[in-house]
């Protein structure tokens, strides 16, 4: 597959659950509530699958990428922000625990796992992924 099919390449001969991709709307209103520039491998993937799931080779060990809409929507509602201030949040596990960028630090923005249960972010929030291009490595597969 070539870049131009929306993200979909870096999935091939990968363990993915896809649903049908995001709208160009859907995409351009959750970046319109981003605070930075989120790397574009984030909204080509959704693009390509606007939600989906399959397993992450790092803890915490499952992926469900939330649609555009419901990213957005935890963004307008500050779902996480008085407690985990500077994450954007873009999926789970499934099983208490949140997928986000950390805008807390500088782009290219480390992915990072947070348990929305502990409200103590020192020993909540584990890393997952440098940036979101290395975090695209680890999704797909259970092998490391």
């Amino acid at each position: 597959m070539q870049k131009s099919e929306r993200g979909g390449s870096v999935l091939q001969n990968r363990e993915w659950h896809k649903v049908e991709g995001a709208s160009a709307n859907a995409i351009a209103a959750l970046k319109s509530l981003v605070p930075v520039d989120l790397p574009e491998s984030y909204y080509l993937l959704l693009a390509f699958s606007n939600g989906g799931e399959g397993p992450l080779a790092v803890q915490p060990m499952w992926l469900q990428l939330y649609p555009a809409e419901e990213a957005a929507q935890i963004q307008r509602e500050g779902t996480f922000r008085e407690v985990f201030e500077g994450l954007f949040v873009i999926g789970g596990n499934g099983g208490g625990e949140a997928v986000a960028f950390d805008l807390r630090e500088n782009a290219p923005y480390p992915v990072v796992a947070f348990d929305m249960t502990n409200i103590d972010p020192q020993q909540s929030i584990r890393p997952i992924a440098p940036s979101f291009d290395a975090a695209m490595d680890l999704i797909g597969r259970d092998d490391q």
